[in-house]
């Protein structure tokens, strides 16, 4: 009787700690969006442009045809020296 008594508790301990990790994990899926025009040089995301393959190798600070990702709504609120951050490639 001891026996299950411990099995059952330990299923309920196992069963509170997957509920409470729940919530961090769902913190981590924050919506996010392609963000061009905000990366520092060779700290872009990915798609850098002709002559790059993809994350880090923007060669240039705000380089338009790079982006980054950022929380989705964020991306044309970012100012830059440059300007704002932009959904689309931006021509510079």
């Amino acid at each position: 009787m001891k026996t299950q008594s411990i099995a059952a508790l330990a299923g309920l301990a196992l069963t509170g700690a997957v509920a409470s990790a729940q919530p961090a994990a769902a913190a981590d899926k924050t919506p996010m969006e392609k963000c061009y025009g905000v990366a520092k040089a060779g700290h872009n995301d990915c798609a850098a442009g002709p002559g790059t393959s993809c994350a880090g190798t923007s060669t240039r600070d705000y380089q338009g045809n790079a982006w980054k990702l950022v929380k989705k709504g964020s991306c044309t609120s970012i100012k830059t020296p440059k300007g704002l951050g932009s959904l689309s490639p931006i021509e510079r």
